[in-house]
């Protein structure tokens, strides 16, 4: 029973506007040197994260996560696409939040 609502729910996800917005958005990216790009743009901001977590400060990192995402707001194509997955990933967290209250989890960490 909650299997098949899990189903059920993944097939209104891939029918949300979020979904085929990321999707569309994905393709148009998906075959160029923007895609390359994004992927060194999450790269980049992992190793920043890991370093803020770490307590330390990788000013390095930081300006070549500056200087490429400068870089890729001005590209329309990947503006849109980091926005389309923005908004589907949170979609995604809201869901999440939902299950994990009803569960009982503690999902202080995701209010913000």
């Amino acid at each position: 029973m909650i299997l098949d609502k899990a189903n059920e729910l993944a097939r209104e996800i891939r029918q949300s506007e979020e979904y085929k917005s990321y999707i569309e958005a994905k393709e148009r990216i998906a075959d160029s040197s923007k895609k390359a790009l994004v992927d060194e743009y999450r790269k980049l901001r992992l190793r920043a994260q890991a370093a803020l977590v770490a307590g330390e400060e990788d000013a390095e990192c930081m300006d070549q996560l500056r200087s490429l995402g400068g870089l890729l707001q001005t590209d329309a194509e990947v503006s849109g696409y980091l926005l389309a997955e923005f908004r589907l990933s949170r979609m995604l967290g809201d869901v999440y939040k939902i299950l994990a209250d009803a569960a009982g989890m503690d999902t202080g960490m995701l209010d913000d």
